[in-house]
């Protein structure tokens, strides 16, 4: 949902180039038919679609390792880092942009990570880019690149409100953590999706299970 937001403001403000990276995670191909279907909505043409296998095999997340059970949301979203944390994945995902951008000559990298209202994923805070930033500086050929983080600072429902505003295909987006056919509903992903777009007063498009499926977590 927030790349996708992300990408409406590449697309709004540049000739925008999309990065998509499978690693390991259990939703890879529902993700991958995202991309290419928002990318189709918004005009964005230049496209390259990778394979990480480094996370996989590393494991260590309930997204990549299925002998891990993605869990459901507890009441106080954030407070610890949750074992469907990735381990340092956001860095693996900017080295392959970065590495693109120089390339293609681009200046700015949008990534949709999020501070408000989040799992409390440590490579999503903003110290973690404005460090990144300094790193692509020392790194690379002419230093000009820049990480872009838009969304940072906003909670979830203003992301929705900012989607809605921009055009953002949230019928297209994908949040689940564990299943592909329709979201659960319960895991930590699910629940901020869902109270962001009740915040926002604004109708959730994507499909989830029936409530009673999960009737023993006790919501509703």
């Amino acid at each position: 949902m927030d790349s996708c937001v992300c990408a409406a403001l590449a697309a709004r403000d540049s000739e925008a180039a999309a990065l998509h990276i499978s690693y390991g995670q259990r939703t890879a191909e529902r993700e991958r038919w995202a991309f290419e279907r928002i990318c189709d909505h918004l005009g964005i043409n230049r496209r390259m679609a990778i394979r990480n296998e480094s996370l996989g095999l590393i494991g260590g997340s309930a997204l990549t390792d299925k002998n891990i059970d993605v869990p459901e949301a507890g009441e106080k979203i954030g407070e610890d880092i949750p074992v469907t944390y990735v381990p340092f994945r956001n860095a693996h995902f900017l080295s392959a942009a970065v590495s693109w951008a120089e390339v293609l000559d681009a200046e700015k990298i949008y990534i949709g990570a999020v501070e408000q209202d989040s799992s409390g994923y440590p490579d999503c805070r903003p110290e973690y880019y404005r460090a990144f930033n300094a790193v692509i500086k020392a790194g690379t050929r002419e230093g000009k690149i820049q990480i872009a983080t838009p969304l940072i600072g906003l909670r979830k429902a203003e992301i929705v409100r900012l989607g809605i505003e921009l055009g953002a295909p949230f019928d297209l987006t994908w949040s689940c953590y564990s299943r592909e056919d329709k979201a659960c509903g319960v895991c930590e992903s699910c629940v901020l999706r869902q109270r962001a777009f009740a915040e926002a007063e604004a109708h959730d498009p994507i499909p989830y299970l029936p409530s009673e499926t999960f009737a023993k977590s006790g919501r509703p």
